[in-house]
């Protein structure tokens, strides 16, 4: 195990197996030295969670739950494109999340402060990272947040 491997277990983090696409794209795409990850949703064992409208049908509170959750699925992808080695993340280097919101809801921000603040405690200073918060009228499935990212790897 590495030193991230050790860091998750640390946080008491699992990093479950990369999910499979459910369409015809891919999980994720290295170029260079880069992986750019697919939109992550708030999946766990198989079950769509965090499901619905931030400021109607789930808080802002559980649609944060939901942006670490997608999170967490993010570094499974990138697990992946490192064949197991998260040790060979050299920096996260930007998340666009998307929050599906009331009309007007302007805390996208605070909502995507689960996926940022993740990045950091697994990653430290390298999990800094430039990003957009952004509003959207309906995300898939009905989820309340979907997370996309770019990483650079070794």
């Amino acid at each position: 195990m590495g030193k991230i491997d050790d860091r998750l277990n640390e946080l008491g983090i699992n990093i479950p197996k990369a999910a499979a696409p459910v369409a015809n794209y891919v999980g994720w795409v290295k170029t260079g030295n880069l992986v750019f990850t697919a939109g992550q949703v708030p999946i766990k064992d198989g079950e769509f969670l965090y499901k619905g409208i931030v400021g109607k049908d789930i808080s802002v509170e559980d649609a944060t739950a939901a942006a670490r959750l997608c999170a967490i699925n993010m570094i499974s992808q990138v697990k992946d494109a490192c064949n197991g080695d998260l040790d060979r993340v050299k920096r996260v280097v930007k998340l666009v999340g998307f929050v599906n919101g009331v009309p007007g809801f302007e805390g996208q921000p605070t909502v995507i402060n689960g996926a940022s603040d993740l990045m950091v405690e697994v990653f430290g200073d390298n999990g800094k990272h430039a990003r957009s918060a952004v509003g959207a009228g309906s995300l898939p499935l009905n989820v309340s947040v979907e997370i996309e990212g770019i990483f650079e790897i070794e």
